[in-house]
């Protein structure tokens, strides 16, 4: 029969460790090292001072970096700004002037903008669909240096 003065436990008492008496000295820990310390871990990949997995291995593989384009890009409101009707403008313009850094193998994007007004002729390797509109419209040239 089911009696209040005679339940059994729900959950097991949790064992206090590091207070004294026979669970006290070392709680559990062994003695003295790293890892027994207050706080004292080791990650999860050390191998005790041994050289590690990682820097045993030989490096291998494959990085596409070498073979990138480099591209600067620059926006029509920059053009906007810095140069008048009539102007011809390529990447030795842009760089003299300070807009791109002009590295060598370097390819040249121009962006769309939202209020350009003026008529130029623009001579770069890659143009965006609002740029190469917005330029035509207002009866500007945009060439493509580069055949891609």
């Amino acid at each position: 029969m089911f009696k209040l003065n005679n339940l059994f436990k729900l959950v097991k008492k949790r064992k206090t460790i590091g207070r004294g008496g026979s669970r006290g000295g070392t709680s559990g820990k062994g003695s003295k090292g790293q890892k027994a310390r207050s706080g004292g871990s080791v990650h999860p990949v050390f191998e005790g001072g041994q050289m590690p997995m990682s820097r045993r291995l030989p490096k291998r593989g494959f990085n596409n970096k070498r073979f990138q384009k480099d591209i600067e890009i620059i926006g029509l409101d920059q053009l906007e700004i810095k140069f008048n009707n009539g102007d011809v403008i390529d990447k030795s313009v842009l760089a003299e002037r300070g807009l791109i850094k002009g590295r060598t193998g370097s390819l040249l994007k121009v962006l769309g903008g939202k209020s350009f007004t003026k008529k130029l002729t623009v001579k770069a390797d890659a143009f965006s669909g609002s740029a190469l509109e917005t330029i035509k419209r207002l009866g500007g040239e945009a060439t493509l240096i580069t055949e891609r």
